[in-house]
């Protein structure tokens, strides 16, 4: 039975995943351009967007690439959908509440659930330096970054890149069609009003390490 559009794609992904690589990383090793198997390259324009499909060619080398068989690449398209990893989350309130933790400490009973961000391509990882987002975010803090958060808002904490070479973690204090600005936390730093043709990119931090 042939694969769909979203099997076929499901697959190449899942071959990511098996060899503990991105779809992007995929791509390289295969000899491919990295943004190949990009999820953007998935669809192209009209309304509905219209499906676009890998060649033959590229998943000919994805194959030779990783030594996987036609067969063996066809059942990862039919594997069960991965599951979300998530951790137990609780409202401050109730968390002052009996019933809710063991002597341990642990979370007992019933507690909602706050997924984590799962790993793709638009992901990325950074480092904190300076003092500008202190005390919120600290020097040597990682956080990570989703480059494809289209829908930025006010009061959204961000990392933006500029056409200056500038990459910078700031708070989005105002939005304009022309202009985004950044504030940081700590009150030593004024607030930039950044033209957004000088804007590469501005992604929402998702996750800090402390």
């Amino acid at each position: 039975m042939p694969l769909s559009h979203n099997q076929l794609w499901k697959a190449i992904d899942g071959l990511a995943r098996r060899e503990g690589i991105s779809a992007s990383a995929l791509a390289r090793r295969a000899g491919l351009d990295a943004t190949s198997f990009n999820p953007s390259k998935r669809f192209g324009p009209g309304d509905p967007p219209r499906p676009r499909w890998p060649s033959t060619e590229s998943l000919t080398r994805i194959l030779h690439a990783t030594g996987l068989s036609l067969a063996e690449f066809a059942s990862l398209a039919k594997d069960a959908p991965e599951r979300p990893v998530t951790v137990p989350m609780l409202g401050m309130a109730q968390a002052g509440q009996d019933g809710f933790f063991d002597d341990a400490g642990l979370p007992v009973g019933d507690w909602d659930q706050t997924e984590l961000p799962r790993p793709k391509d638009t992901l990325l990882s950074l480092r904190v330096t300076g003092d500008s987002m202190a005390p919120v975010y600290r020097e040597g803090d990682r956080i990570i970054v989703d480059r494809e958060a289209s829908d930025v808002r006010k009061g959204d904490r961000v990392v933006v890149r500029t056409t200056g070479g500038e990459t910078l973690a700031k708070e989005v204090s105002g939005l304009t069609a022309r202009t985004v600005t950044l504030s940081s936390i700590n009150p030593a730093y004024e607030a930039r009003v950044v033209p957004r043709k000088e804007i590469v990119w501005m992604g929402r931090i998702l996750w800090v390490s402390q």
